[in-house]
């Protein structure tokens, strides 16, 4: 067994593998480029190397660093977790000439797998079904019209060189495809200088089925039944499942003994993915289902499986790596349950997925349910050189509506502030009648994408809850006896004014800011009087800074008159700017701001004294 083990990652996958490395007496070693010198990967392995700048491309993707790291610190062996260098067959075989263990495959099944061309002859040698398509050296348009109609229509021609949407095509029908492959062919000619295409039929009701398959070095390869990750945005991933709803029993032992063929035909080990599409528009078939892709590595929504089948597929990585055999047979293999996995982002879906940078000033994932796979923590610092995926949240139910549930209900659980995260996004998607039924399509969030990203706003009971807290008895006048005790009063909301109704007496000691958490979602409320809002009346003329920020503009001194609604300065905070204003006539009696600081929430800005001066 292998004793000393480097992770060549970062984020949650390694500390993901760290964790059972731990477990099974494995000593570890972490890589980490600047940004990470404090990263949650570095503080949980055994050792850990400095290899470069904070860009991946000076760090990261170098494999030279990495296994001089490895030969420094006396590892036996390499994990390259998903990413940067997982699939890199040049970096696979150095790892190997260098005499260390490289847990994963083959660097020839990654280069077979690699070529997507070539990949798709070599599965249909295997007997693995293929997208129906042409694709050969004859371009002349007749017989490319004839190749169509035996696919089938809908087709879509592609330019073989092509990429980025162009040089492409869907066609409907016979008659419209003369027309279509001229202006595809030149297309193709004035963006990439070659104007040969393919042909492929086109997928009406497309969904994202894989199998996880495994390997080992004495000829065995089982699988682990499938995974559903149909729900994608811009081809990225959102919510995987394992198992696929809708699939039964016969479609799937065909489409899982086509997977093990796949993973045969290029003597795969350690573990992989097999990736197909199915035409969905009749349900599962297993006549329509096809080949795509194989991922020659661990697939990030790998935990889904492993909560199905009780497998810790980490583990079986490390023992295959050291010669061992696969520890179960396939017929030891059974799914139990269902389990989903949402991708928590470091993004702002209201601002176009926007990524979303800073420190984690509250960062809490509920412990009580599920399982959260992590790389970060309440402190950390979201860097803006890597991926923003901050967390994993995977749920296990004993069937799918539990799991759906479990998971929805871990999300509204989660509190994160100030970077903004894609939690109430996921929220809506698990709520989409189509999820909720299982008949979810990769097309599904670009169709209705629009009302799962909307902003969201808490509940005007948590805003008065959280009003009530904050505005002190002394505030409480001009109100008549007996009159009922309800009146507005404003606050500044992440930067937006609202207008809360209160009723009843407020707190004894005011809050000057509080966190609103609700729905997966956080806010920061002030009160309207702290930042010198326009009608409102401080009247110790204290004006403080709503949130975390940077003072990008100072517009007056210490010892200027200033009018009511005035500005005094502009603080920039969560890529927005905000403007604080004088809240009544005065004189600036303290000024500690200056352009480009960077200031606390709460911290006192300008002092406002009444008078002429």
């Amino acid at each position: 067994m292998i004793q000393s083990l480097l992770i060549a990652n970062r984020g949650e996958i390694a500390c993901r593998i760290i964790r059972t490395a731990r477990e099974m007496g494995i000593r570890t070693v972490a890589v980490y480029s600047d940004a990470d010198a404090k990263a949650l990967h570095v503080r949980e392995a055994d050792e850990a190397v400095h290899i470069g700048p904070s860009p991946a491309r000076e760090s990261y993707l170098i494999g030279e660093k990495i296994i001089a790291a490895a030969k420094a610190t006396g590892a036996e062996a390499i994990h390259p977790g998903y990413g940067f260098l997982s699939e890199n067959a040049e970096f696979a075989q150095d790892v190997a000439d260098a005499g260390l263990v490289w847990v994963g495959p083959k660097p020839s099944s990654i280069t077979a797998m690699g070529l997507k061309d070539a990949a798709k002859k070599l599965m249909a040698e295997a007997g693995v079904p293929v997208t129906p398509g042409y694709m050969s050296e004859n371009q002349d348009p007749a017989y490319l019209a004839e190749q169509a109609a035996q696919i089938g229509y809908p087709v879509l021609i592609k330019a073989v060189a092509g990429g980025g949407g162009k040089g492409m095509r869907k066609v409907d029908a016979a008659a419209d495809f003369a027309d279509a492959l001229a202006s595809c062919q030149r297309e193709a000619a004035a963006s990439f200088g070659n104007d040969h295409v393919l042909i492929e039929k086109y997928i009406l009701t497309p969904r994202h089925i894989e199998v996880q398959v495994f390997g080992d070095t004495h000829g065995n390869v089982v699988h682990l039944f499938e995974r559903d990750c149909s729900l994608q945005r811009r081809h990225q991933k959102v919510i995987e499942e394992a198992p696929a709803p809708g699939m039964d029993e016969a479609t799937r032992a065909d489409l899982c003994a086509a997977a093990v063929r796949a993973a045969k035909a290029v003597d795969y080990v350690g573990a992989g993915t097999i990736e197909f599409i199915a035409d969905a528009s009749e349900g599962l078939r297993a006549d329509r289902i096809w080949f795509m892709e194989m991922n020659t590595r661990l697939q990030v929504e790998h935990p889904v499986t492993e909560e199905i089948t009780g497998v810790d597929l980490v583990e079986w990585q490390l023992r295959v790596a050291s010669g061992e055999r696969i520890p179960l047979t396939q017929e030891q293999l059974a799914i139990n349950g269902w389990a989903m996995e949402a991708r928590l982002y470091a993004e702002d879906p209201a601002k176009g997925f926007l990524p979303s940078i800073g420190m984690l000033e509250l960062f809490q994932l509920p412990e009580h349910i599920g399982r959260i796979d992590t790389g970060v923590y309440e402190g950390a610092e979201v860097s803006p050189f890597y991926d923003p995926m901050i967390a994993k949240v995977i749920a296990y139910g004993e069937d799918r509506e539990e799991a759906r549930a479990m998971l929805s209900e871990m999300l509204e659980d989660s509190a994160i502030w100030p970077v903004k995260t894609n939690s109430a996004f996921l929220i809506a998607a698990l709520d989409h009648p189509d999820f909720v039924a299982g008949t979810v399509d990769t097309g599904l969030i670009g169709r209705d994408g629009d009302s799962m990203t909307a902003e969201p706003m808490p509940t005007e009971a948590a805003l008065t809850n959280a009003a009530m807290a904050m505005v002190p008895r002394s505030l409480q006048s001009g109100f008549r006896l007996n009159a009922p005790d309800v009146r507005t009063a404003p606050f500044l909301l992440d930067g937006k004014r609202v207008d809360v109704t209160l009723h009843g007496p407020g707190a004894e000691e005011p809050a000057p800011a509080m966190l609103v958490a609700e729905s997966g979602a956080v806010w920061q409320m002030t009160p309207w009087r702290a930042v010198g809002g326009t009608g409102a009346g401080a009247s110790d003329g204290a004006i403080l800074s709503p949130m975390p920020g940077k003072i990008i503009a100072v517009d007056v001194a210490a010892g200027d008159k200033v009018a009511k609604g005035q500005k005094l300065l502009t603080l920039e905070a969560m890529k927005m700017e905000h403007s604080l204003t004088a809240p009544f006539d005065g004189i600036v009696a303290e000024l500690n701001a200056t352009a480009g600081a960077q200031v606390q929430v709460e911290a006192l800005l300008v002092k406002i004294e009444a008078g002429e001066g």
